[in-house]
């Protein structure tokens, strides 16, 4: 886990901001939860023998796609916030996210130790029956991170569309007052 905390906090600290000013915090959260799909897609090929470097290490190196989402995602969270309203915003997007991320452990914790009784059950040897277990959550983690990429395209707008929007809202607040 350490090449994963290491790549998640470089990543955050130094390259994220400097691809955020270039490309816009939209990009950025797109690219990083691609980057976690990949990496959780690439974890559920895991076997019971896998080596670290060939197996592991990749896709620990490809999580560092949440030091690109989670600065994108505060800042995102923060745009819209007025500056009166700062700290309560950015309180409750850090609770929000604490949690969220809470929920998700336990939830997928759940499901992989559920999946692993089941395979034990069957008759699989413990270490089988574990990677089995994990196998289930990191798709199912994929497949979350998927619907949250999803949900961002759609939600999302780029900002020529931002613009054009609020352009044609006040064209209408206009006419409406005329």
């Amino acid at each position: 886990m350490l090449p994963a905390a290491v790549g998640i906090g470089s990543i955050s600290l130094f390259v994220s901001a400097r691809l955020s000013a270039r490309f816009g915090a939209r990009a950025v959260l797109m690219a990083g939860l691609l980057l976690l799909v990949a990496a959780m897609l690439l974890l559920t090929r895991v076997t019971v023998d896998a080596g670290y470097v060939t197996h592991l290490l990749p896709p620990m190196l490809l999580i560092s796609g949440g030091g690109l989402v989670l600065p994108a995602l505060a800042t995102l969270g923060m745009s819209g916030a007025r500056e009166s309203d700062a700290g309560l915003a950015s309180g409750l997007f850090n609770t929000t996210q604490q949690v969220g991320m809470a929920i998700g452990v336990a939830v997928l914790s759940t499901i992989a130790a559920s999946r692993t009784g089941e395979l034990l059950a069957a008759g699989a040897g413990q270490a089988a029956a574990l990677t089995g277990g994990y196998r289930l959550a990191f798709a199912i983690s994929a497949g979350l991170l998927l619907a949250a990429f999803v949900v961002a395209l759609a939600v999302l707008r780029r900002p020529a569309a931002r613009a054009a929007v609020a352009r044609e809202t006040a064209a209408m607040e206009t006419s409406a007052t005329s």
